[in-house]
């Protein structure tokens, strides 16, 4: 269990984000640190989650975390209100443009650059600013979220490489942050959000159709996943990448 530690989750206004802290409240931690970019959709998270049974105390924070200064003021207002975060979910990521699928060669400079920073620098600022507590400390708990398309996608070339520059980064700050800090990643599959949702039905199906387990993820799945790596008892545990895909392995 993750019973008294503080926590930090970013993307908490969407599904994943909201089932994962409702599982950190539920592993009883002493405090959460909520943001998203989406003032509406993080207030709604902090709504469910101050009606839960022994709901921590919570500190709710609008920010664009890919900004530097909007993740320093996420950062700051945790250790106003803790003076220290504990476990860090870095679970901002995806994709800003509406089209899921681009070819390459359609594909524009900006629409490249906007995703590797969505998925990679709200990560990098809010570790720049916790970890070294972190040592101090002797202690932390980061987890990073990928893509079971991290291996390489048709179509996602973009998303596919900034995802595996996630799984890239957790092995690499696994071994500059042990031994009291550890770093691991969970790259889910097709899991049931509102981008899926919004997906032709067709192409649901396909996608679906090469797991074991022919159906959509829940998030609280995935959320489970998360919590295992945040634990005390997870200590031993780090740089793995853990595919929440039913069964669909990343291969090239």
């Amino acid at each position: 269990m993750s019973t008294g530690r503080i926590a930090l989750v970013t993307g908490a206004g969407g599904p994943m984000g909201r089932a994962v802290a409702a599982r950190l409240v539920a592993e009883g931690v002493a405090g959460l640190v909520l943001t998203d970019i989406s003032a509406r959709r993080l207030e709604e998270t902090a709504a469910t989650l101050r009606a839960l049974p022994g709901a921590p105390r919570l500190v709710v924070q609008r920010a664009d975390v890919t900004l530097a200064a909007e993740a320093r003021a996420v950062a700051e207002a945790a250790l106003a209100a803790f003076d220290q975060v504990d476990l860090l979910v870095n679970l901002v990521g995806g994709l800003r443009s509406r089209a899921l699928y681009t070819p390459f060669l359609s594909m524009d400079e900006t629409r490249w650059r906007q995703t590797f920073d969505l998925n990679l620098m709200g990560g990098f600022h809010l570790m720049q600013a916790l970890v070294p507590g972190m040592i101090d400390r002797g202690f932390g708990r980061i987890v990073n979220v990928a893509s079971i398309v991290f291996a390489g996608e048709k179509g996602q070339a973009d998303y596919a490489a900034a995802k595996a520059a996630v799984a890239s980064l957790t092995r690499s700050l696994a071994a500059e942050f042990a031994p009291h800090v550890t770093v691991n990643c969970v790259a889910p599959g097709l899991t049931n959000t509102s981008v899926t949702r919004n997906m032709p039905a067709a192409e649901t199906a396909r996608l679906v159709a090469g797991s074991f387990i022919p159906r959509l993820a829940e998030p609280e799945e995935t959320a489970a996943a998360i919590a295992f790596f945040l634990r005390d008892e997870a200590a031993f545990v780090t740089g793995e990448i853990l595919a929440v895909a039913g069964g669909i392995h990343p291969h090239l």
